[in-house]
Formats: C-alpha cells, structure tokens, sequence
C-alpha cells in the first residue's frame, strides 16, 4: 500500500467515525436517509454537474448497471444501519459492522478479484478483526447472552449483533462493486458516489409522502444532522475510492477500520456507552493491524 493511499484511508477515517455519531445522534430512521440524499445532491451539485457534463452521456449499459448496483446497495446499508442504531448501541452495530464488511471484501478480492495478500497482510486482517471484536465489546457481549443480564439488556445486545453483522454484509457487496467500478472499469469515484446519491434520491423519495405530517416533523428534527451527514459522508467515501485505485481491495478494505479507532476514543465518550479501557485496547490492536496492512 502507498503512503498517499494509507493516508487517504486515515483521513477517511475520522471523517467516517465522525458522521456515524451525527447519524446516531439523530435517532433517524429511512426518512434521514431520504433527507441526506436530498442535500447529498444539492451540496455536491456543482462538483458532480463539472465532473459528469461530458462524461455521464457516454456511459455504456455497464457502467449503469455498476451505479445503480452500488445505489441500491447503499441504500440498504444505510437503512439498515440506522435501524441499529436506534435500538443497540453505536460502539456494538458499528465496529461489528465495519468489522465483518471488510473481511468479507477482502476475502472475495482475494477470491475472485486475484488479489494477494503477504503473511504480514493476513496478520494485519487478523490485528483488525480482534479490534473490532474487542471494541464491540465482545466479552461482554458473550456474558450477556450466556449469563444472567437482563432480557432488555440481551436483546438490545443481540440486536447490535444482527444489525452490525447484516450491514456488514451490505458493507462488502458495494465495496466489492464500486471498487471494480474505479479499478478496473475506470470510473471517476466521484461520479460513482454523485450519480449513485441521484438513484438513491429517488429510491427513497416515495418515503417523503407515506406520512407527510410525520415527514415534516422529522424534517424539522433532523435537518442539521441529515446536512452534517451528506456534506462529510460522501468525502470519506471517495477518499477510500481513490485509494482503492493505487491499493489492493484486500488491504483498503480492512485498513478502513481505522475509524473503529476514532470512534471508541470519541463516540464512547459522547455517547457514554462504557467499557472504555475494553475499546482503547481494541483500538490499539487496529491501529496495528491497519499498520501492518500498509507495510504488507
């Protein structure tokens, strides 16, 4: 992995943890998705318009089949992340899915993609898998299904558990897809996120009229949160693209969780949600796997 790239993945990184606190602030459900998607496209309308004037026109049958795959992907990531977070904690669903999303992308760009990973890139996996497993709260976890916590306490853990691992999974289905897309069929990273917000846009806008009184009240609730989440989100995400173009899919993938590291030194404390020394060693043991990624 390239230095530009390792620094492109830190950098998202941060930005990645951060938004996720905002979302998990605003207790949204696929209404703020809807409303991020909306100013997604207005906040960025003058980028993608510069970037796609000449270049959207001549995409072929492929290219919109890989956007609108990745739209719909994303779609369901993010629906189904926000429905984690309103019923389990932040520091369960989202290092449990940043977690398994990569090691499943990672294992399918080895796979099928051809990629290759060093003894030192395998450790690296490894170091990021017990991380997130750490930060996740993983001995908690285990003793709260086994022993004698509370029912409401077992669920809201089993809840974290689906919810990170099933967003995990949507994780890994569009990274796979928009990291072909930049890789191999050359596609402006960019572009794949603007023009894939666009089919997202009108994914979701049926949602706005469902229950227009109850629209325009989480409108009013959430306005400055879904505007937070759609001027940064789209900034990580193509940052991680970009280093996909200089960097095997097997090693970014993984080495995004470095954000796990941002998100326990400043989520748990925002939040609250405990078991501070717990996810401080999880993230050390991140950081070192993100590490040796990068120099294998």
């Amino acid at each position: 992995m390239s230095l530009q790239a390792f620094f492109l993945i830190i950098l998202a990184g941060l930005i990645h943890s951060g938004w996720n606190i905002v979302a998990k602030k605003a207790g949204g459900d696929a209404r703020f998705s809807l409303f991020t998607a909306v100013f997604n496209a207005l906040i960025w309308l003058p980028l993608g318009w510069w970037l796609g004037k000449d270049v959207v026109p001549s995409w072929g049958w492929m290219e919109w089949v890989f956007v609108t795959a990745s739209a719909v992907l994303h779609v369901f990531y993010f629906v189904v992340l926000l429905r984690g977070y309103r019923v389990a904690d932040l520091t369960v669903v989202y290092p449990l899915a940043r977690g398994s999303g990569p090691l499943i992308s990672s294992l399918v760009a080895i796979t099928f993609l051809g990629e290759e990973l060093s003894t030192l890139g395998a450790a690296g996996i490894a170091g990021v898998v017990v991380g997130v497993f750490l930060i996740a709260g993983g001995p908690r976890m285990i003793a709260a299904i086994r022993m004698g916590e509370s029912s409401e306490a077992k669920a809201r853990v089993l809840s974290g558990l689906y919810y990170g691992l099933l967003t995990g999974m949507f994780i890994a289905a569009y990274t796979v897809v928009d990291s072909y897309a930049v890789k191999v069929m050359l596609m402006s990273p960019i572009l794949v996120d603007y023009v894939g917000n666009l089919i997202r846009l009108v994914i979701l806008a049926p949602l706005a009229v469902t229950d227009w009184s109850e629209t325009r009240r989480l409108w009013r609730v959430q306005w400055r949160y879904a505007a937070v989440v759609a001027f940064f989100s789209p900034i990580a995400y193509v940052l991680v693209l970009y280093a996909v173009q200089s960097a095997p899919i097997s090693h970014v993938a993984p080495a995004r969780e470095v954000s796990m590291l941002f998100a326990a030194l400043i989520g748990g404390k925002l939040l609250g949600e405990g078991d501070r020394a717990l996810r401080i060693a999880g993230a050390v043991m991140i950081a070192l796997g993100v590490t040796a990624l990068g120099l294998g």
